[in-house]
């Protein structure tokens, strides 16, 4: 077969890979290890967030299979891994590959970015004598004892405990203290974090610190700016968004739906990717609305997993096809003329609007 010749458009978003990592690591890798280090750079040249759960989801691994592929990579010294004291994997930083070798061989350990496990990436934090900006400091019994003092934060501590569901430990406490006194975060923010992050099933104060940071240094303020911020970056919301062909945010009202069809409904992404994708070839406008029928439809019948979708087609297919039977007798409560509805009429009414 003859040689082809490659074209492409002027894409408006594209991820590079390097040659050398094409030429030289390649072709030694497993299909697991590829897919991490390319959604790695995906993610860190469009500045979205991710994390271990996250590239699991995406690719139907195991985290355990995630952090065996991230391993793999660090001893091919194209990234580096950084943990807590506690072992838990905080940070990834991406290496240059573009770096010419030294003389023993090796690339040297240059990081470019860091990826945050808590949630998005960025690079390094600013350094300030040495200190990152965000570094908790060690505080003194002194000023926990003053801070526990101030009526509003007594308050605060208060509520976090409401959430959290038990009394806070010292280093808790703390953790408290230096989100409100070293990020600046107000009583509302400190409040909705520790709500959000309660809502997600994350009650552990290493993750509710790295969101808090991770906020913070992403310029967020006010609950309000918190709320526009997670929108943007919840996973499940980005998903559905990009199912129905939406790349805006999403609005408060489409904001609703899909946590009608999350929540409410309880329905899992394969479901809701049905949906989309049925909605997506029958329609261009009112995309969420046209969705929300259909799930709507599907909770009524009672589909509770993906493999009930074809048990309910069935059934509506032969709804359509049975003959209206004339009632044996007539008597006051059917004497009116009954109402042939044309549901594919109402729909396109609907659409039209």
């Amino acid at each position: 077969m003859g040689r082809l010749k490659i074209y492409k458009d002027n894409y408006t978003e594209a991820t590079a890979v390097s040659n050398i990592f094409i030429d030289e690591y390649m072709k030694d890798a497993n299909d697991a290890q590829l897919k991490v280090y390319l959604y790695l750079i995906r993610m860190m040249n469009a500045n979205l967030p991710t994390s271990v759960s996250d590239i699991a989801d995406k690719f139907n691994h195991t985290e355990k299979d995630v952090l065996r592929a991230l391993k793999y990579w660090e001893k091919q010294k194209l990234l580096s891994l950084e943990f807590d004291a506690s072992k838990n994997l905080i940070g990834i930083h991406l290496l240059d590959l573009n770096k010419p070798k030294d003389s023993a061989g090796e690339k040297p350990f240059t990081p470019v970015v860091t990826l945050m496990a808590a949630g998005s990436i960025q690079s390094a934090p600013e350094e300030t004598d040495g200190k990152s900006l965000y570094e908790k400091p060690a505080y003194t019994l002194d000023q926990i004892r003053e801070f526990k003092s101030n009526e509003e934060t007594s308050q605060l501590l208060f509520i976090v405990e409401q959430y959290i569901g038990k009394t806070l430990s010292s280093s808790e406490i703390k953790t408290v203290f230096f989100i409100q006194d070293k990020l600046g975060f107000s009583m509302d923010l400190t409040d909705y974090l520790v709500q959000y992050c309660v809502e997600r099933g994350k009650r552990d104060f290493r993750y509710i610190e790295k969101v808090a940071v991770n906020w913070a240094q992403a310029g967020v303020e006010s609950p309000e700016d918190a709320e526009k911020y997670a929108y943007k970056y919840d996973r499940i919301v980005y998903s559905i968004m990009n199912a129905l062909g939406k790349t805006n945010a999403p609005t408060k009202k489409e904001v609703e739906y899909i946590n009608r069809w999350t929540k409410d409904f309880g329905y899992e992404m394969d479901v809701i990717d049905v949906a989309c994708e049925r909605t997506v070839l029958s329609t261009d406008k009112h995309r969420f609305e046209y969705a929300d029928r259909i799930l709507s439809g599907w909770h009524q019948a009672n589909v509770h997993h993906k493999s009930d979708i074809a048990k309910a087609d069935e059934l509506f297919r032969r709804s359509r096809t049975v003959p209206q039977t004339k009632p044996a007798a007539s008597n006051k409560f059917n004497q009116f003329k009954q109402n042939n509805y044309d549901f594919e009429a109402l729909e396109r009414e609907l659409l039209s609007n």
